[in-house]
């Protein structure tokens, strides 16, 4: 309600509240968005599945999210637009770049956008469920009612202040539940729970080889190591789009740059998610995954405690719902239910913002009526959110277990985030190139879905990437370039650097003409990604190993986190934010 009238003047309100943020506020917005009711499910489902090796199907996303602090955040602030796809037509030129920025902003902003809200819904679904005995479509209109209320009211600067406050009640949830998951009679103490029999296989923190009587590698064991390291950190990082993930940034984190004061807000705001989402929130979450392969060692054992819930949605996710029916007294468990409440609406509002953002700026506004006024944009954008909502919790009813979803995003976004990447750094690249990879990949993906090929999942997506690249880059080399003029705008207003830029900054010196910012200096920005990343990882299994007992591995993963830190603070500082 604060919110309300300063959201209500204008769209820039509405989407960036005015582009005057704090660092440490989008930080905690970006956190709470990606503290979703779905997430601790999807990491349960991955753990009782694959072990807690198994999170570097997401683990591997902090190259993507590390590149994105050092080196694109301060390009995005730069670039001043109100959305990341109105940077379509500050890149490209022509009606194919118009045609991109329109369908894309309908794709993410609506098909995307609500594949993702109703995995989360999937979750508020199942929590529902097991927590308070809710029918499906009970634990939809409740959940989204609420949300959309405040969503629509108070804007970006709204969903920021609660997110403020829900960042902080999640993360109480969840130590609470990790905490109280331990002490299950069962359990009663970390040394029972990882020395337990159907625990003690799944506490490497990298996948494990199993050999045959024949001394042979097993095909199950080499599948889970490919499918879960080798292919995360070789492929999938850079080549797969997946929203708060984004290679090059993009998405609500771009929203959340465009909102900051400047360039070393917004590449603050970016490194505090990144050190909180990866080294602070996973080990809550997997220690009560791991109790609950205790508590309910198979999917039996869960239809026989909760016989209400529609057989349909039981799965290795339902566990961590119903650990917290089994193992919270009361009090702690409203409290947790409120945290849980608390994801739900900070990931939720976010989503609903970011895509309403597209169908009004970016297709409303562009296509449909471009001499709308302020007043009018902002009546959209709460129409859009609710129409949003209400698509998202139907597709909800019809999902069954978050782990799908999430594989089925990363297919269609297979090989298309490499271009995003590059894009920044190469004039060749055009809005065509995008468009053939956007088309390409979705089709392949369709493909996998629809056809019976017998293909792992990690074979998909490999043959995804390649295909897909392969399309682009032909592509881009048949086509016609940008217009030359744009590019040089784009130079001149960017800066990026680099060799990709070469032939369009000659020509901006032949005319005597000078960007106004510096370059990004790319050596330095890829080594602070590398020392942000050592940082981030050696914090996050250093804390494993603490707890894990192995004392001479974690002390020298806690001092590679430390010795990382104090270097990228020293080199950060020097060069003022890279």
């Amino acid at each position: 309600m604060y919110a309300a009238r300063q959201a209500g003047e204008n769209s820039a309100s509405f989407f960036l509240s005015g582009r005057h943020m704090p660092w440490w506020l989008l930080g905690m917005s970006m956190v709470a968005t990606t503290f979703s009711t779905d997430t601790p499910n999807l990491v349960t489902d991955i753990v009782r599945k694959n072990g807690v090796a198994g999170n570097w199907v997401w683990w591997a996303f902090l190259l993507t999210g590390m590149l994105t602090v050092f080196l694109y955040a301060k390009l995005w602030r730069r670039s001043g637009v109100l959305t990341d796809i109105e940077f379509y037509e500050l890149r490209y030129s022509g009606k194919t770049a118009a045609f991109l920025r329109g369908f894309r902003a309908l794709y993410l902003g609506v098909f995307f956008n609500i594949m993702i809200m109703a995995t989360v819904s999937l979750a508020a679904i199942k929590i529902g469920g097991i927590m308070l005995g809710l029918q499906p479509w009970e634990s939809i209109v409740y959940a989204s009612a609420v949300t959309v209320c405040f969503s629509t009211l108070g804007g970006l600067t709204g969903v920021l202040l609660t997110d403020f406050f829900l960042f902080f009640i999640a993360l109480i949830g969840a130590a609470a539940a990790a905490y109280f998951a331990v002490q299950h009679p069962d359990i009663g103490s970390l040394s029972t729970l990882f020395s337990h029999p159907n625990v003690v296989d799944k506490l490497s923190l990298l996948p494990q080889l199993q050999y045959a009587a024949d001394g042979s590698v097993t095909s199950d064991s080499m599948n889970l190591l490919i499918s879960v390291l080798i292919m995360p950190i070789a492929v999938q990082w850079w080549s797969v789009w997946y929203p708060g993930a984004e290679p090059g940034g993009g998405g609500y984190l771009a929203q959340r740059m465009l909102a900051a004061k400047n360039e070393r807000h917004a590449t603050g705001a970016v490194l505090f998610f990144n050190a909180a989402h990866y080294a602070l929130r996973p080990w809550p979450w997997i220690l009560v995954a791991l109790c609950s392969m205790i508590v309910f060692p198979d999917l039996e054992s869960l239809q026989r405690e909760f016989p209400g819930v529609d057989a349909s949605i039981i799965n290795d996710d339902l566990a961590y719902p119903a650990m917290l029916k089994e193992v919270l007294p009361h009090g702690w468990l409203g409290l947790v239910l409120a945290s849980l409440a608390a994801a739900y609406m900070s990931t939720i509002s976010t989503h609903l913002n970011w895509g309403s953002s597209y169908v009004v700026n970016d297709f409303y506004k562009r296509f449909v009526k471009p001499d709308a006024s302020e007043k009018q944009l902002v009546f959209v954008g709460r129409v859009s959110t609710v129409m949003m909502m209400v698509l998202a919790g139907l597709l909800a009813l019809q999902l069954s277990n978050a782990l799908q979803a999430f594989q089925i995003l990363l297919q269609i976004g297979a090989g298309t985030g490499l271009i995003f990447i590059l894009r920044w750094f190469w004039w060749r690249i055009n809005a065509i190139s995008e468009l053939v990879a956007m088309a390409v990949s979705f089709v392949v993906a369709i493909s996998f879905q629809l056809g019976q090929f017998g293909l792992e999942s990690w074979q998909e997506l490999l043959i995804g990437v390649a295909v897909t690249t392969v399309a682009w880059v032909a592509t881009t080399f048949v086509t016609q370039p940008t217009d030359v003029e744009v590019l040089k705008s784009f130079c001149l207003k960017i800066n990026p650097g680099g060799p990709g830029w070469r032939p369009v900054y000659d020509r901006l010196a032949a005319e005597n003409l000078v960007p106004a910012d510096d370059p990004v200096h790319l050596p330095t920005a890829i080594l602070c990604m590398v020392l942000g990343t050592a940082a981030v990882y050696g914090t996050l299994f250093a804390s494993g190993l603490w707890m894990y007992g192995q004392t001479t591995n974690a002390f020298i993963l806690t001092c590679v986190a430390v010795v990382s830190t104090g270097i990228l603070i020293r080199l950060w500082t020097r060069k003022n934010g890279i």
